[in-house]
């Protein structure tokens, strides 16, 4: 790269993000004092400039350059990690807003500057641990995650994967345009950089690449057997094991045993068919969103879509450009962000500064996860002196809505009829924010109809609605959702007592200590468990290396300790879902103003968790042994 060019690259720069290379780099503490304190902004995306002026602008760029050229001839070598005084002060400087110094820790983990790897403290004997057997269902991002922390600590898994290849739900879900609503350079593992996204939210293709990828070059591949579908798992206290049934690739039943399972299946992984009433009377052909069928063109067909979620806000207008007539059918509204860079792509300059500036990439990742995570939850706790409370939960909330609303009124100008059927009249967040994938656009089109009947049922060549107004398809896709209440479902899973866990659980009703662990399932860990999701924002990920870290040491705590059973105490595991539910009482997934996938039919919240990614970092980051009832291997 030319002078020339390397001076143009710096000057897209993120100037806060530039900054902390800078600082971070020289040591110099004139760059963490004006004129170069960044101003705060609350943006999704911040304003690159950082509020600096010109000259303050210029000087970083001047210095920045200085700095690479002093890397690349020997003269200047790069520091040691930072410290968490000094993260703490950078991070503040960053944002423009005092950040608490317990992010510091979590900070240096996320953006790569320490390793959330576990070693041992005493190791086990080699025959402990060469005889010790972990069995990992699913190879998603969660099983990836958990086969890669797991090998590093020697501890032998095995993944089983009902699929003929690995990614989870990003195998599974190829519909139109699928792809990531949280940008890629945070929706990744933080052990796993990739610096050359195409774009800052990649579709489908690319994400599952990107899992491939990782697969091949951490050797995880070996780790994980294709086609197996795991049927059932019991727990026998003679041994001190599970049995887990599966079916294999060739259609054979095998029984493996294992010392620990953990479930890596997600809650999105089951399709909701839906009890649409006469569906298989339909003349036509029908899918679910998950089982898109790409043989069956859409060209000159009435498609009728039923659902407007995250998949259908994706898919729509792909679809509205090839059939001769689409006709929606919602349920209820979604409040859509304008898509910003969504559908842009990462431009070769700021590619190179991700690849070249030393620390660019960490800090970057660190405003992501910020602005997506811990930045937002506060916009959705109920403040009990606002007094909008039906339509808002305070005023940050409040000046949200204001601004999709703006948004939305711009998109559908000219159309009181659609406004009339587009405007949520509850909080956002309430669901799960969505982009705008010219969702508005498409619904303008003359070939697209919004029926805002729920749908009655289906009779023959027709879609009946509520009003009892047929409208002809020749194909409906079912974007309906998933399961999630039936977690983990439909395996059989046993333990101690006999009950199944479904029992347990009930149609919508799972609960976990931390997401995680079960009274009564021995050594059984639930990854992206109940209460585990991320409904505001974030990135499921960060969520998935807590997780495993907190299996990880768990199994040390075995290996070391010689323990065969470790269960979680019925009354930790109560008094920790009793501050879920207390917790989630003053968030927005609560408010009465509507329905959401989120919680049951009585209304408990089940998905989201509510807490800071910071305080389930902590949460997970140590287990307390102290927790659980355990017991000494026996063989």
């Amino acid at each position: 790269m030319t002078p020339a060019e390397r001076a143009a690259a710096l000057a897209q720069a993120s100037m806060p993000t530039l900054l902390m290379s800078l600082a971070q780099i020289t040591g110099d503490r004139r760059w963490l004092q004006e004129p170069f304190l960044p101003r705060r902004d609350i943006s999704i995306f911040a304003e690159p400039s950082g509020g600096l002026s010109a000259a303050a602008r210029e000087a970083i760029i001047a210095a920045t350059g200085q700095v690479l050229d002093e890397l690349a001839s020997g003269a200047r070598v790069l520091p040691p990690p930072l410290g968490e005084d000094a993260m703490v002060e950078m991070m503040s400087v960053c944002l423009g807003e005092r950040v608490p110094a317990e992010y510091a820790t979590m900070a240096r983990e996320e953006m790569g500057f320490a390793d959330r790897r576990l070693d041992w403290r005493a190791p086990p004997a080699p025959e402990r641990l060469a005889a010790f057997r972990v069995l990992v269902v699913g190879a998603g991002f969660s099983g990836l995650c958990a086969a890669y922390r797991l090998g590093q600590m020697g501890i032998a898994c095995e993944v089983l994967e009902k699929n003929t290849d690995l990614g989870g739900t990003w195998f599974e879900n190829d519909y139109p345009e699928a792809g990531v609503d949280t940008p890629n350079h945070f929706y990744s593992f933080s052990f796993a950089p990739n610096l050359g996204w195409s774009s800052n939210y990649s579709k489908r293709g690319e994400v599952w690449e990107y899992q491939r990828r990782v697969a091949r070059d951490l050797d995880l591949r070996r780790h994980i057997a294709f086609g197996v579908e795991v049927t059932a798992m019991h727990w026998h206290e003679d041994r001190q094991q599970w049995a887990v049934n599966s079916r294999e690739a060739d259609g054979s039943l095998r029984t493996r045993w294992a010392h620990a399972v953990v479930t890596a299946v997600g809650q999105l992984n089951r399709p909701k068919l839906g009890s649409i009433r006469g569906l298989d009377t339909f003349t036509g052909t029908s899918w679910h969103s998950a089982q898109w069928r790409h043989d069956v063109p859409l060209e000159d067909r009435e498609v009728a879509v039923i659902g407007t979620g995250a998949s259908a806000m994706q898919f729509l207008r792909t679809v509205a450009g090839r059939a001769r007539k689409v006709t929606v059918f919602q349920r209820s509204p979604q409040w859509a962000r304008p898509p910003q860079d969504y559908h842009g792509s990462v431009s070769p300059e700021s590619r190179w500064l991700l690849e070249n500036v030393p620390y660019y990439y960490a800090w970057y990742r660190f405003g992501l996860m910020w602005r997506f995570g811990d930045g937002l939850l506060p916009t959705v706790r109920r403040d009990p002196a606002w007094p909008h409370p039906q339509r808002s939960m305070n005023y940050r909330n409040d000046r949200q809505r204001e601004q999709l609303t703006e948004y939305l009124l711009g998109q559908l100008d000219g159309r009181p009829d659609l406004i009339a059927k587009c405007l949520p009249d509850y909080p956002p967040y309430g669901k799960r924010i969505l982009i705008d994938n010219g969702w508005y656009e498409a619904l303008r089109r003359p070939n697209v109809e919004l029926v805002t009947e729920a749908v009655d049922h289906v009779d023959g060549a027709d879609v009946v609605d509520a009003a009892g107004v047929r409208h002809r398809a020749d194909v409906i896709v079912l974007a309906t959702g998933f399961e999630p209440g039936k977690m983990l479902w439909p395996m059989d899973i046993r333990g101690r007592s006999g009950v199944p866990l479904k029992d347990v659980w009930g149609e919508d009703d799972p609960k976990a200590h931390l997401g995680l662990t079960v009274p009564d399932y021995p050594n059984l860990f639930v990854l992206t468990g109940p209460n585990t999701g991320l409904a505001h924002g974030g990135s499921l990920i960060f969520v998935t290396e807590c997780q495993v870290r907190y299996v990880s040491a768990m199994l040390r705590e075995m290996l070391e300790k010689n323990l065969g059973e470790v269960e979680v105490r019925r009354a930790v595991h109560d008094d920790y879902n009793a501050r879920v539910d207390a917790e989630h009482a003053d968030l927005v997934w609560t408010h009465p103003g509507m329905r959401n996938w989120y919680r049951n039919d009585r209304g408990r919240v089940f998905s989201p968790m509510p807490w800071r990614l910071v305080d389930y970092w902590r949460m997970t980051h140590q287990p307390d042994l102290a927790e659980y009832e355990v017991q000494a291997a026996r063989v």
